[in-house]
């Protein structure tokens, strides 16, 4: 990463540990305020762990020298989905107020991290992908949870991303570049946005399901628009010295 003008840098393995303590400190405070259960423990140390681990092997082979103020921001919004895992995994006693809380700040700070990157020129290709990462497991946890009151079939909304990297691992055709959309930025937010209200519990069921299914439809049109452009444009880059 970039340390720009941005002087106050950390460590990178500095980064990842300070990560691992304030997620215990999340799960300590639910424990403290909400009663947090053994589930709920095991769900949120084993994210911690695996938080922890994969952030230090990506920091590793990106050579980042500092972890840099944006990333601290997205590691803040890791953390607080640390603490809706936890209330997820242990949801027959999950108070949903305090969930909901958590998600909204997550959702929040997601437009903060790109904010702070850009002031201080700590912009780089690792932080984009945090970033993204962060996103995606939050709504995957999120459509987890809307899962238990609406369906098995709002799982999709989670599990489509992963399903596209999956896929790109057999059809290489997948990991091609795509161009920059302010669609697919404003669909991906939109589910966040449908499911932290669709499991706040304050809409009908009947009106909930329709936001979700919304909500599911407009991520396969934007999943679907892109994987036709990846696969027409399969094979179209020309030849060294050839013509377009």
């Amino acid at each position: 990463m970039t340390a720009g003008v941005w002087t106050g840098t950390v460590s990178p393995l500095r980064g990842p540990a300070a990560g691992l303590l304030a997620q215990f400190a999340v799960l300590g405070g639910l424990t403290a305020a909400v009663g947090l259960g053994t589930t709920g423990w095991i769900a949120g140390t084993v994210y911690a762990l695996a938080l922890g681990t994969l952030l230090a092997r990506a920091m590793h082979r990106a050579g980042l020298r500092v972890f840099g103020p944006a990333n601290a921001v997205t590691l803040a919004r890791a953390t607080l989905i640390g603490g809706v895992t936890a209330l997820v995994a242990d949801f027959q006693r999950t108070p949903v107020a305090v969930l909901v809380v958590l998600a909204s700040v997550a959702l929040v700070l997601d437009g903060v991290d790109g904010i702070v990157a850009r002031r201080t020129g700590s912009s780089s290709p690792f932080g984009a992908r945090f970033d993204g990462e962060v996103d995606a497991f939050l709504i995957l946890v999120l459509s987890v949870f809307v899962s238990f009151h609406l369906g098995w079939w709002v799982l999709a909304i989670g599990a489509f991303r992963y399903a596209f990297v999956a896929a790109g691992w057999h059809f290489a055709w997948l990991r091609n570049d795509l161009p920059v959309r302010y669609s697919r930025k404003t669909v991906a937010a939109v589910q966040g946005v449908v499911l932290v209200a669709a499991a706040s519990g304050v809409l009908p069921g009947v009106a909930a399901g329709v936001l979700v299914a919304g909500a599911l439809a407009a991520l396969v049109w934007s999943f679907g628009r892109d994987i036709a452009y990846l696969h027409r444009t399969y094979g179209a880059v020309p030849a060294a010295g050839g013509t377009a």
